[in-house]
Order: C-alpha cells, then structure tokens, then sequence
C-alpha cells in the first residue's frame, strides 16, 4: 500500500461522516448519469418497440420476414458482436471476475435485433435489452471516469438496475434487481444507494420522453386463513416449476439448435420457418411479441387455459433460435395465464391469482423473490402484501438451481442437503447434471 493511499484511510478513519457524503455525492452523480442515459435508451427501445408492434399487427405479411430478420441479425452478431452474443450473462461475468469488457457496441446491437424481432413476430420480452444497453453504457461511463475495479462492479450493477426500472416503470424493484440477480441468497449492499439512484433516474428520465407504462389492477384480495393460504402455496409450487419448464426448454432449445445449424444465421432462420409453421399450423398469433394483451386477457379471465404453454413454447424457440430479446416480459404472460387457469381450479378470484403468477413465475426463473415482491408491491399495490410474499418465496425455491441466467452465482443452496462447489453457476450445475445422464444413458 502506498504512503498517499495510507494517509486516505486515516482521514477517512477520522473523518467518517465526511467520508460517506463524499461516497453519497459521487453515486449520486455518477448514477445519475448512469440513469439519464440508460432511462433514454429505454425511451428510445420502448418508443420504437410500440411502433413495430403496430406496424406488424396491421400488416401480417411481416411475419414471412421472420427468418430473413433473424438470420440478418445473428450474421451481425456472429461478425461483428464478439462478446456482445452472451447478453446478460456477459454483464454477470464482468461484475463478478472482471477482466474482460462489454463493447460499447452490444448497445446498438441488442436495439436493433430486438426491434427486429419484434417487428417480424417474434416471441420475446424487453428486459434483456434494456439490461444490455445499461450493462454497456455504464461501462463506456465507467471507462471515461477511470473508474477502479471495485467502482466498476458498482458501476455495472447500477446499469443493471437502471435498465430494469426504467423500462418497466418500477424503479424499486429495478434496484434490488440489480443487487440480487448476481448470487442465489446473497445482496450486494455496497451498490444499494448507486443502484437506486441509477434506477430511479432512469425511470423519471423513462416518464420525461413520455412514456408510460401498463399497470393491472387487483380489487379481490380473500382473507388470510389456513386455506387460502394453502392453496397459494400450492399455486406457488405450480409457478415455480413453470419457471422450470421455460428455463430448461430455452436452454435445451439453444444447445439443440447449435447443433443442428453451426451457422447461426442459418439457425435463425430455421427457427424463424418453424415459427411460422407453428402459427399456420394452429391458426393463432396471439403468442407472438410481447403478449401483452393476454396479460389483460388473464387479469379479466378470458386468457385461453393453455396460454401459458403455448407461450412458454414459442419463446423458447425464438430465443434458442438466437433471437434477440428478453425473457421477462413472456415470463410475465406465462404466470398471469397459468395464475388464471389455477384461479378456476383453487376457486379463487382470477385478478388475484394472475397478479401472483404474474410475479411468482419471474421469481423462479430469475432467482430475485425480493426484487420481484417488490415489483408486486409497484404494480398491484400493497392489499396483497402477505400472498405476493409467499408466491415469490414458494417459487423461488421450487424451481431449484435453474434459472435463465446461466452465469448467476449460487452463493447460498437453496437446500443445505443439496451441495455445490463453491462459487458454483447454475451453467456448471446444470453442465454436471448433463454428464451423469450421459452417463446413465451410455452405461
């Protein structure tokens, strides 16, 4: 340790109070920068992404550009996007190791093939986007400001969570989403004031470009007593391993996928024919894009009973096929649909049910139950304070070591007689998994 940074720690020793505003003062501006550019990039992604949404309902004969769209954008990737193709799991990477980058170019990349995929029909969500953009512009911030490495994880986190508030209009989820999605059972406090001011400036900043977000309304809350709390627990089960199911059938999809076609632009085309084929075969468009209006169909139980499924299918194959996009906002569909469907079995009221789905199944499959009860209380409001906390809880256990980040970190089991190696991710749990069947099946 040097003489000058020996004399910091002194002062800083004497001086504490003074020490932490300086410590308030700095995220406050450098998560406010974070927020400003990360919340407008959202506004931009969220503005284009209404536009093309519109554009492919009134004209259907967009869906045949499907493939070309596809395969365009994964050749991109392919030549131009380095590490940029791991997305999400690139940003976890980098705040847990260090030692690489995130290429300012993922930015402009993900917007673009996200449009893309939205515009042709898709099947995808909007949370990865906005994560990367944030992952990549705070990491361009970060280069400019020479910010230490220790800085940098915050700095990162703090586009993780800024990305996320912003474009889903819940700044307070958007920041313990940031803190918690990096480790099963473990958060990271020192980000906490950085990621809040990042998120919730990008989120004002999201408002500021007029953009407004969808909000549901939950007005049947039961009671607590012993059976309903039973069967929310039940529910919460069936969430949990739904989430198991999306997670799973994405990942086998991209590893089968690669497989077949070791060109990826050729892969997303196929994958772009095979959806096209699903929606003729069955005469249905209505799991394409970000299915938002079968989330309204499930708050007001009109949603077909197999929503979920369906679904749950054909965002698999768009996103094992290399399209881009997120796996929030299908996640969202998925548990409003099936929360509905669960409502007329348990006989409970379908808006209460399909706001724990709604939650519950984004809980098991990302592995944040706070930052997703958090996100109940945002959106549904605080009626339902103990039922949301449960479905998220319940979920979050029931759907084990999977998870649709592959790079998160398991820093606590979720079982202490379930042992993982230390530092363990759920693409090395999942990868041993995959050798002791192969060695099943061989002997």
């Amino acid at each position: 340790m040097t003489r000058g940074k020996r004399r910091l720690y002194v002062y800083a020793g004497k001086f504490m109070h003074l020490t932490l505003l300086g410590y308030i003062v700095k995220w406050s501006v450098i998560g406010s920068l974070v927020g400003v550019l990360t919340g407008s990039g959202s506004a931009l992604f969220l503005a284009a992404l209404d536009a093309v949404t519109q554009q492919r309902l009134q004209h259907p004969w967009l869906l045949w550009l499907l493939p070309f769209g596809g395969a365009l954008v994964s050749y991109l990737y392919w030549k131009y996007g380095k590490d940029a193709s791991k997305g999400n799991n690139l940003i976890l990477e980098q705040i847990h190791d260090g030692g690489g980058a995130i290429p300012l170019r993922m930015a402009p990349l993900v917007l673009f093939g996200t449009i893309l995929t939205h515009w042709f029909g898709g099947s995808a969500g909007r949370e990865g986007t906005a994560v990367q953009m944030g992952g990549s512009l705070s990491e361009w911030i970060g280069k400019r400001l020479r910010l230490s490495p220790a800085d940098r994880r915050i700095i990162l986190m703090c586009g993780i969570s800024s990305g996320f508030g912003s474009v889903f209009g819940t700044p307070l989820a958007g920041t313990v989403f940031g803190l918690e999605v990096l480790a099963l059972g473990m958060i990271r406090y020192e980000a906490l004031f950085a990621c809040f001011v990042a998120s919730f400036i990008g989120d004002l900043t999201t408002k500021a470009w007029g953009i407004h977000h969808i909000h549901y309304s939950v007005n049947t809350i039961p009671a607590i007593t012993l059976i309903t709390v039973l069967k929310v627990v039940l529910a919460s089960m069936v969430f949990g391993l739904a989430s198991i199911l999306f997670s799973e059938l994405t990942h086998w999809l991209k590893a089968r996928f690669t497989g077949w076609f070791r060109n990826p632009a050729v892969k997303s085309f196929a994958g772009g024919c095979i959806l096209i084929a699903i929606v003729y075969a069955f005469g249905t468009r209505e799991y394409l894009g970000l299915g938002l209006p079968l989330i309204s169909d499930a708050f007001e139980g009109t949603a077909p009973k197999l929503a979920f499924l369906w679904k749950t299918v054909f965002t698999s194959i768009t996103l094992g096929a290399g399209f881009q996009g997120g796996e929030v906002t299908p996640l969202f569909v998925i548990g409003a649909t099936l929360g509905s469907t669960l409502a007329d079995l348990l006989h409970l009221a379908v808006p209460f049910m399909a706001a724990l789905g709604f939650i519950a199944v984004f809980s098991g499959a990302t592995n944040t139950p706070i930052a997703c009860f958090i996100m109940g209380i945002e959106l549904f409001g605080s009626g339902n304070l103990v039922y949301m906390f449960i479905a998220c809880v319940v979920s979050y256990y029931f759907s084990g070591h999977t998870g649709i980040y592959v790079s998160q970190r398991i820093g606590v089991s979720k079982s202490r007689l379930l042992r993982l190696p230390e530092q363990a991710t759920l693409a090395s749990v999942r990868g041993k998994k995959g050798r002791k069947k192969e060695k099943r099946e061989r002997a």
